[in-house]
């Protein structure tokens, strides 16, 4: 297939070092996680140790200081692994996005160390019950009283969100009554009285990962908790991550992906029917080599997204089809990989069978595909008009 042309020596001995840390310190307790439905507190120190926190912020505020294709590696080397259980993109890649873009100096010094430590973890809380994808519909509020906002309402399927320390919460600061003028990020720390967390939801697949529903009771915080000089700019601020967020999900979709095929392969080639090995049958062979150039064709256009956003350059549009493409073409490489094992893919042991309830979700989450769909059409009829 075509080589890719992305990455340089400096990113194959970062690779090795990452895979490293999944392979020996990352898998070995994975499905102990799962039970628990979340990881150790300990291991996001351990990754911390490590440098392989918040890969993209300043030394001066903790990080490494490279660019976004590091953090592609990782996002990689997390999905090749099956460490779903890692909130490391949302951490890493959005929450200290918003404080290192938005955030005033004292806010950048007192958090992005700590999460470039990972003696802090980060989430990020935009989804309500009843509002899902639409961001506009949000009711949470943050009314001023004093020097202080005061927050109430509730928010759901927050990852990290049960051993969050910090949280950047999308609240209504207006009442202009047009939507997406009246938001505004507003950080949250854990503690605070009236911020309660739910357990961790029983999910269908990436149990790992905690994701719970946060309550918020007339929460006291200082106004100087608020993201950016002023009030309001809370939609604007998250347009201009929501690129980089969806294509987060294209790369490990597609990273994904491969990893089922490899999963796959393996198995078809080891395992015989008929006298002769599984991989050996045209009916394999042929479905083997669809999902090779279904998942070849997603990473050409994937990385091709990422040169885009290294340069500066990517759409919003572009994103949204990258995460509308590949989330939804991990879902049939998985399921064709699933049939391809027979009666052990729909065994817990067998990584596809994980696989195939881990990867439903990414049609859901960074915003269904179908306002993928509603962002790509607009955008092709404003060029028409």
């Amino acid at each position: 297939m075509i080589p890719r042309t992305l990455y340089g020596p400096e990113h194959d001995e970062f690779r090795r070092n990452v895979r490293r840390f999944f392979e020996q310190e990352v898998m070995p307790h994975h499905v102990e996680w799962e039970k628990q439905q979340m990881v150790d507190r300990e291991i996001w120190r351990r990754a911390g140790e490590l440098g392989l926190l918040c890969l993209t912020i300043p030394e001066e505020y903790g990080g490494l200081g490279v660019d976004r294709s590091y953090s592609a590696v990782l996002m990689e080397e997390q999905s090749y692994a099956g460490a779903t259980g890692l909130g490391f993109s949302v951490h890493s890649d959005i929450v200290a996005n918003y404080i290192l873009n938005f955030g005033r100096e004292e806010q950048k010094l007192e958090w992005l160390p700590r999460l470039a430590s990972g003696d802090a973890v980060g989430a990020i809380a935009m989804s309500e019950p009843g509002t899902g994808s639409d961001l506009q519909a949000v009711k949470c509020t943050a009314v001023k009283d004093g020097d202080d906002y005061v927050i109430n309402g509730s928010k759901t399927f927050i990852t990290n969100g049960y051993l969050c320390d910090v949280v950047v919460v999308v609240c209504r600061t207006g009442d202009s009554g047009r939507g997406a003028n009246d938001l505004s990020l507003i950080l949250v720390e854990a503690g605070r009285e009236g911020f309660t967390k739910g357990q961790p939801l029983e999910k269908i697949g990436q149990k790992a990962q905690d994701t719970c529903e946060l309550f918020f009771d007339n929460v006291r915080v200082p106004q100087s908790n608020l993201l950016g000089d002023e009030e309001n700019k809370g939609f604007f601020q998250l347009m201009k991550e929501l690129a980089w967020e969806r294509l987060i999900i294209g790369i490990l979709s597609v990273a994904g992906a491969e990893a089922a095929l490899q999963a796959t392969l393996d198995y078809t080639r080891q395992r015989k029917a008929f006298g002769q090995r599984v991989c050996d049958f045209q009916n394999s062979r042929f479905k083997l080599a669809d999902m090779k150039a279904e998942i070849a064709v997603g990473q050409v256009f994937v990385d091709r997204c990422m040169e885009q956003m290294l340069a500066g350059e990517l759409s919003v549009e572009a994103a949204a089809a990258a995460k509308l493409w590949t989330s939804e073409m991990l879902c049939r490489v998985v399921d064709e990989g699933l049939q391809l094992h027979g009666g052990y893919g729909y065994m817990n042991e067998y990584p596809i069978a994980k696989a195939y309830v881990d990867a439903r979700v990414g049609r859901i989450y960074g915003g269904a595909n179908e306002i993928m769909r509603e962002l790509i059409s607009r955008e092709m009829l404003r060029a028409e008009d």
